[in-house]
């Protein structure tokens, strides 16, 4: 076994803690946020499960995960699936005769998609290659075109697996290959009133070629405006309800609730991103579909909600109105969570990539951050947000948290041991072994299945930030110290 030993800079980190227990801290604004890099692993949940918010948000969906047994155990007991929901997902199992090339791939996915096309019948199916597909180089890109003309139903290929991705890192895939699908020019109707993605391949209208000319609506001033992010409806409309009271409308969302609802992306389109992991979607969207991205913080808590709007409507050369006092009424109502959390300390283990937003928010509330581990980091696409960290930072007068890209759960268990943190936001794996010590956790999941983004939905992290603090409060009173007897 491994002696236990406490890194240099564990030590710094010691003694930026009683500086900050004195209050005595001076904030320059020079200061730089520290970024390292560890491991290299993913210590994360895997990013298959992004099946389970997106078959939902996509109504008119299947998604097939082609993938060993291991896969399809963790799907079952991960998104808790009764016997007869009959879910709009289901896994193609690589046996050992696929595996070993005894079996033909293009048959076995072909005769799997004409059954899902009969049972089912849905607008467009969704293809999530895991890490055994990645191992066995199966080549689902060559296979998806030749099968999508034989069933005539859209095939869409998506490769989340936990060998390059992270936890959330597998919507990102799902949505930049979605974006590639996008119609570059608005669908005209014809005299039945039908579009071109509801018709047959052989009267299909040649206005969704690059060539057609674009649909012009007289009257409409503002540029195409598209958000991209999968959130519940209801957060999809709080969030378009807000920009409206500023006079903006969103032309369209990605994903949409239906694959024919796609939005139109050209090169006159304003992208603007809700979650901070969707990084190689804006690269395509940028790249592939020439759209215009708007980089800004993430609607998550009221700052950053205030921001985000601030910024798309900087770009869209409109002035906000009432934002300041829409936050300021936000803040006035969560004082009774303030009130709970106002001078303690939370350390981010990593796991959904939300960690930095999330992290900046409870700094706002005037919790202290000691370390933000995170899976994986493009600073460019989080640049906005990075910047509003330090602004909060400076704000609180409280230290820079270091950024861990890709943290060690071993040195990171050092780290919580000397720093003694009230609250470790962390993954599954290590929530109940934390616990066994005494530490007070919370699951990082959790915030990702929530509904954390707009003005109104703050007050829905800080229940799930204040609950086990609330808890060890309630016990306490009870006696219940310690939650291993000795």
């Amino acid at each position: 076994m491994k002696r236990l030993h406490i890194d240099q800079r564990s030590f710094k980190i010691l003694k930026y803690k009683k500086k900050t227990k004195n209050m005595t801290t001076n904030i320059l604004s020079n200061e730089k946020i520290v970024f390292e890099c560890e491991t290299g692993n993913y210590h994360t949940f895997c990013p298959i499960s992004c099946v389970a918010w997106l078959y939902q948000k996509i109504e008119d969906s299947f998604f097939l995960v082609i993938g060993t047994k291991t896969c399809g155990y963790f799907l079952q007991n991960a998104l808790g699936v009764m016997i007869f929901a009959e879910p709009r997902y289901a896994m193609a199992e690589l046996e050992e005769s696929d595996i070993s090339a005894q079996l033909n791939d293009y048959k076995e996915l072909k005769r799997i998609c004409f059954q899902i096309k009969q049972d089912r019948n849905p607008s467009v199916i969704v293809w999530i290659g895991t890490c055994t597909t990645e191992i066995i180089k199966m080549d689902l890109e060559g296979m998806a075109p030749n099968i999508e003309k034989e069933i005539q139903i859209p095939i869409v290929v998506a490769r989340a697996n936990g060998l390059d991705y992270a936890f959330t890192q597998g919507e990102d895939t799902v949505l930049a290959a979605l974006a590639q699908r996008c119609p570059t020019v608005p669908a005209q109707l014809n005299r039945r009133g039908e579009t071109p993605s509801t018709l047959p391949d052989g009267e299909k209208n040649s206005s969704t070629l690059e060539g057609a000319k674009p649909l012009l609506h007289s009257g409409n001033k503002q540029p195409s405006l598209v958000l991209f992010g999968s959130v519940p409806n209801t957060v999809a409309t709080q969030l378009s309800n807000e920009l409206k009271l500023q006079g903006i409308t969103v032309n369209g969302w990605l994903p949409a609730q239906r694959y024919n609802e796609l939005p139109v992306l050209n090169e006159n389109t304003y992208v603007c991103g809700i979650n901070p992991f969707l990084s190689r979607t804006a690269t395509t969207l940028m790249r592939r579909k020439k759209c215009k991205l708007i980089g800004a913080p993430f609607p998550i808590g009221p700052d950053g909600t205030r921001c985000w709007i601030e910024k798309i409507c900087s770009v869209l050369n409109i002035n906000p109105n009432n934002l300041l006092e829409r936050e300021t009424n936000i803040w006035n109502n969560l004082e009774e969570y303030l009130k709970l959390i106002q001078g303690k300390s939370v350390f981010f283990m990593g796991d959904n990539l939300l960690e930095i937003s999330l992290a900046r928010f409870l700094i706002r509330c005037g919790m202290i951050v000691y370390e933000i581990g995170i899976p994986y980091l493009d600073k460019r696409f989080q640049a906005c947000e990075l910047t509003l960290l330090k602004q909060t930072c400076i704000e609180m007068k409280v230290p820079m948290p270091r950024i861990v890209e890709k943290p060690d759960n071993y040195n990171q268990i050092q780290r919580i041991r000397e720093l003694k943190p009230d609250l470790v936001i962390t993954g599954l794996s290590l929530a109940n072994p934390l616990e066994a010590r005494g530490i007070t956790t919370k699951w990082s999941v959790e915030f990702t299945f929530s509904q954390i983004h707009g003005f109104t939905n703050a007050r829905d992290i800080l229940e799930l930030v204040t609950r086990p603090i609330r808890r060890n409060t309630n016990l306490t009173s009870l006696g219940w110290n310690t939650l291993v007897l000795k």
